[in-house]
């Protein structure tokens, strides 16, 4: 779509009856061909509430913004709508109002390109803290009348897509013993209980690592490691704030890898003090590196591993980026974290606009 004149340049002629005519019809032209369309998917059971109330005002604030609005709880109603909308170019956006789960949810049932905004509704609704949207109606519905987007890598386990992380052991049990008792919202407090279950009965198994290192192309598979607890991640977020993996970048085409081989409680808090700290990759029975794909596979027994805060299943996972394959709506203020050593990293593509608009403009 043609740009907007900017003036530069010398003086602008005098604009005849016809010039305005033509204008007024490219400019016809330009609005009709802007993809107007908003879809919002509802989780209904994310977070400490259902968040509806929100909802209904986010949809006003849309429709006074001139966009078309529909909304819907039904994933595969949704999944339907944005392939349609994708196709024809009507597609603004689509708005996972839930929580981290609702995103992944969403990846998973639209096409790549599709731009996904995040209204955090959820427990910890890390991806939304990591883009730096917020559940405020006017700075999202700007953000979303802007239409800037970053694209990001995912991950993909097991043939799903995640967008933060994939834990096996510890933090995976509690996932499954908080979701096979869930009843209704998940607050904080909801993993008490999860928590101390999982203390007085998990058993740490042992868990075998076999992964395709950055740089491994063409080399021998390296050795599988050995441990009891592990980490992948896309992206550095993680709950509570934790930096398991502090060095994590959608943009690089690699996954992050940490691995503790400590089996206990006491070891686990040791663990849990080293991250706080910051210390814990430089510890002996820590690994920590960058790969392409990995598989996870328990030595014995039946060991539970989780997807983006989600139950994923039970191990073995084979696991691998996906380079490019998130769109994601952004505020102004998106500023793609600098990783500590960023050497190697492909370069950070700057949030884009929809077609047409001119940069720092607003459209649609």
């Amino acid at each position: 779509m043609a740009r907007r004149p900017t003036g530069r340049g010398g003086e602008q002629p005098v604009a005849s009856h016809r010039d305005d005519e033509v204008n007024s019809s490219e400019a016809s032209r330009r609005v009709a061909r802007e993809p107007n369309r908003v879809l919002i998917s509802l989780n209904p059971k994310a977070g400490a509430r259902s968040g509806q109330a929100l909802v209904g005002e986010l949809r006003d604030g849309l429709i006074e913004r001139g966009f078309q609005v529909d909304s819907t709880s039904e994933i595969a109603t949704l999944t339907e709508w944005a392939a349609a909308s994708l196709e024809k170019n009507e597609l603004r956006a689509v708005v996972s109002a839930g929580g981290d789960g609702t995103v992944a949810l969403l990846a998973n049932h639209t096409p790549p390109g599709t731009p996904l905004a995040v209204f955090p509704l959820g427990t910890e609704n890390l991806l939304a803290k990591y883009l730096g949207m917020t559940a405020e109606i006017g700075q999202f519905v700007e953000a979303v009348k802007e239409g800037r987007t970053v694209t990001l890598d995912a991950g993909e386990a097991n043939g799903r897509l995640f967008l933060l992380m994939v834990g096996c052991g510890f933090d995976a049990d509690v996932v499954r013993r908080l979701h096979r008792d869930r009843t209704g919202h998940i607050h904080h407090f909801s993993y008490a209980k999860p928590i101390l279950d999982s203390i007085w009965n998990y058993e740490y198994p042992e868990l075998r690592v076999m992964c395709e290192f950055e740089g491994d192309v063409g080399q021998p598979p390296a050795e599988p490691i050995s441990a009891r607890w592990v980490f992948v991640g896309n992206l550095p977020s993680y709950a509570r704030g934790l930096r398991i993996l502090p060095d994590a970048d959608g943009r690089d085409g690699l996954l992050d890898l940490c691995t503790f081989k400590g089996g206990s409680i006491w070891n686990g808090l040791r663990y849990l003090s080293g991250v706080m700290l910051g210390q814990h990759q430089g510890w002996e029975d820590c690994t920590t590196g960058r790969v392409r794909g990995l598989r996870i596979e328990a030595v014995s027994g039946e060991v539970p591993f989780q997807m983006d805060g989600d139950p994923g299943g039970v191990l073995p996972v084979e696991i691998r980026v996906l380079p490019n394959r998130l769109t994601l709506v952004v505020p102004r203020s998106y500023s793609p974290p600098n990783r500590s050593d960023a050497a190697g990293a492909r370069d950070a593509p700057a949030a884009t606009s929809p077609p047409g608009d001119a940069a720092g403009t607003e459209s649609g």
